[in-house]
Parts: C-alpha cells; sequence; structure tokens
C-alpha cells in the first residue's frame, strides 16, 4: 500500500484529497504548511508527494527544491491554483513529475496518482543508449547525461525527450507527441506540450532562438535533430 502525504493548507481541500485518496486504497499523512511538510519528509519518505505552491511560512516551490536536492527520484505532484505557463514551467523546472491545476476532477486526481506511482522495477543495465552530440539517454536505467552530468528531468519530460530521440528528424505533430509520451486517454492540449518543451529546452541548454536538437516547425510541431 503507497504512502503519499498531502502538503496543503487549505483544510477542506486537505480532507477532500484525504477522503478520496484513502477511499483508492493509499495511506494518506498531512502537513499544513511548508515547514510542517519538511518535517514529515524528514521522518519518513513516502512514496508520493502532493503539494499545493501557494503554502505558508516556505512555499510549495522551496519545498520541491529542497525535496530534490536529497532525493532525485521521489514523485511530486504539484497541485495549485496557479495555472499559468511561468508557474507550470517552474514546478516542472524544479523537478515536479506532474502538475495538476485547481479545480480538479477526483477522476483526474486519481489517474494522474496512479501515473505517478506507477513501478518502474529495478534499474537494469542500460543497453541501449541514445545519443545526440553530448547528450546521452538511457531508456532502462532512465539516466539522461549532458556532457557526463546527469539532468534531473521531470517524468514527462523524460518521456518527451526519449520520444523525440528514437524519432530522429521526424516532423511530429503535438498531437502525437501527446499519444506518444503521455498516459493513454490523457487529454493535454498544444500549451500542455509546449510547457514542457520549453522546460525541457532550458534543461538541455537550447539557444533560445536557434536551439540546436529540439526546432520548432511553424504550424505543425516539432523536429529532434541529432
Amino acid at each position: 500500500m503507497s504512502t503519499i502525504l498531502i502538503i496543503e493548507d487549505d483544510a477542506s481541500i486537505r480532507a477532500g484529497l484525504r477522503m478520496n485518496l484513502t477511499r483508492a486504497g493509499y495511506t494518506v499523512r498531512e502537513a499544513s504548511d511548508g515547514h510542517a511538510g519538511l518535517r514529515a519528509l524528514a521522518e519518513a519518505r513516502p512514496d508520493l508527494v502532493v503539494l499545493d505552491l501557494m503554502l505558508p511560512g516556505v512555499d510549495g516551490l522551496e519545498v520541491l527544491r529542497q525535496v530534490r536536492e536529497k532525493d532525485g527520484a521521489l514523485p511530486v505532484l504539484i497541485l495549485s491554483a496557479l495555472g499559468n505557463e511561468e508557474h507550470k514551467v517552474n514546478g516542472l523546472d524544479l523537478g515536479a513529475n506532474d502538475y495538476l491545476t485547481k479545480p480538479f476532477s477526483v477522476a483526474e486526481l486519481l489517474a494522474r496518482t496512479r501515473a505517478a506511482l506507477r513501478p518502474r522495477g529495478p534499474a537494469p543495465v542500460a543497453t541501449n543508449v541514445l545519443r545526440a552530440g553530448a547528450l546521452e539517454l538511457e531508456p532502462e536505467t532512465r539516466v539522461v547525461r549532458l556532457d557526463g552530468q546527469e539532468l534531473v528531468l521531470a517524468e514527462r519530460e523524460f518521456e518527451v525527450l526519449r520520444f523525440f530521440m528514437e524519432r530522429p528528424e521526424r516532423v511530429l505533430t503535438r498531437e502525437q507527441l501527446l499519444a506518444g509520451a503521455w498516459e493513454p486517454g490523457y487529454e493535454g492540449t498544444d500549451r500542455t506540450v509546449d510547457n514542457v518543451v520549453s522546460s525541457l529546452r532550458k534543461k538541455l541548454g537550447e539557444d533560445r532562438e536557434q536551439p540546436r536538437h529540439l526546432r520548432t516547425v511553424w504550424g505543425i510541431g516539432y523536429r529532434w535533430i541529432p
């Protein structure tokens, strides 16, 4: 049974999350602000953190930053009323696995939770390494290196990058990316894809005006140039 830590200052939202996640079979722990959330994380590692951004004391992005400094593998699902592109990109840049904007449905919450908790299994020895210049991606171990340094990518960033690198030179539409790099049935938009691509470009050090690898094909989508 997976344990989920909810870090949310709104008591009514916290109660609703607790009720629905408990009904779904999860063990739930709670924290009402950023300081309490960090203490709870130090006491025992959960299987998933459900994290609000607008927290008193220590805000959600700072909590996420401290989590990622210590644990690059702990799944983090951001819940926030801040749904603009800047906040989403900031959250993904800091290593969130997913970003769910309030208000949201119970069905969507549970689907995102299942996706974040999906077991990866033991990491096997990497055999098929995808390469593009100084960039290396190991699909089996889910490790990405740039100039020999490991990059910390959110789950969706990794899946999108792998989808591109497995299809070099092909022009991919946003619809193809949503179908290939997200869970079946996920209802995203063009902006969903653009947000992840923008975040990926930053982490890969791509030039904003003339990206080396991840290029825009205007009116269609994107192309990966190895």
